[in-house]
């Protein structure tokens, strides 16, 4: 595409992703949340949705890489506050549930995004197609033995929604099972909430050509063939099936409690900046603190400097 043809796209596009380029203020502090969460109970239409536009937030990769780094501090210390708030008894946890095609950057955003966290304080989980054992039990089974504990920050790289995604591609069940299946999950989801989860839900927006260029990287790339998957070129033929199936996970599985984000993801720096701020926005949102101590300070002090 001619720069000029990318240009004008990137000027027509964020109009219709979401309200960050509406004003000033917003370009300056943006309530990430509310410029990339996609509507509730609408249909979506990817092909709206440019996968390379910057919808709000820094303009550039080199501002973008030092943006992110200096969210760093603050995520480590809402971890710890969250942390230690669940040793007085504080059930909340965070869940970030990351879905999009192959080379997306799921993993890009476990790498980057993640570290800024204390990993024992974290729970990480990439799913795969199910073990014997998993599909013995119902789809949710496996997600459910998953989910953080109260004061963990848990990751999911895919999740319950490729039961609904490649299962619908595929084949893989009934269709009326399949049509039953939105449902269970928005059912399953609301009691998380009800019980302490905060579900951040990012669908990572990468272009089919971006798509291409990023396997081609892997292929090129001696070091990077361990990444390159043969079947992978097989599902891109799918690209337009699994198009629909998103935008029907999208629409179907989105309510006020457990919204959806669509992150632009052809630029990695934006894709790690904006999943960096959302995590920063919930966490915020959370605002946990740490626990007072059910001991008399003065008096221990006074022991210890005895000893």
């Amino acid at each position: 595409m001619a720069k000029k043809d990318k240009d004008k796209q990137k000027q027509d596009k964020p109009e219709k992703h979401g309200k960050g380029r509406q004003d000033g203020r917003q370009k300056k502090d943006p309530v990430l949340r509310d410029v990339l969460r996609l509507p509730v109970g609408k249909p979506v239409d990817l092909s709206a949705y440019s996968a390379s536009e910057i919808p709000a937030g820094p303009a550039g990769k080199t501002d973008g890489i030092a943006a992110t780094a200096l969210l760093a501090p603050d995520l480590a210390d809402l971890q710890e506050r969250l942390y230690a708030a669940s040793t007085a008894g504080d059930r909340r946890r965070l869940l970030l549930v990351l879905q999009g095609m192959d080379t997306s950057g799921k993993g890009g955003t476990v790498k980057h995004v993640i570290g800024n966290f204390n990993p024992s304080g974290c729970r990480i989980r990439a799913f795969k197609a199910p073990t014997a054992e998993e599909r013995g039990h119902p789809f949710l089974w496996r997600i459910t033995r998953a989910l953080p504990v109260p004061g963990e920050i848990g990751i999911f790289d895919r999740s319950h929604y490729e039961d609904v995604l490649i299962a619908r591609v595929r084949e893989l069940v009934p269709r009326r099972d399949l049509g039953r299946r939105y449902g269970q999950i928005n059912r399953w989801e609301q009691s998380l909430v009800d019980d302490g989860v905060t579900i951040v839900k990012v669908f990572l927006h990468v272009s089919y050509e971006e798509q291409r260029a990023r396997l081609l990287e892997r292929l090129d790339n001696p070091e990077k063939h361990w990444k390159f998957n043969a079947g992978d070129i097989d599902e891109r033929a799918l690209w337009p099936a699994y198009q629909e199936a998103y935008e029907l996970a999208l629409e179907r599985c989105a309510t006020e409690e457990s919204p959806w984000y669509l992150v632009p993801a052809d630029r990695k720096w934006y894709r790690n900046w904006a999943i960096s701020k959302l995590l920063l926005e919930h966490l915020n949102a959370l605002d946990p603190q740490y626990p007072p101590g059910d001991f008399d300070v003065a008096e221990c002090r006074k022991r210890l400097l005895a000893t």
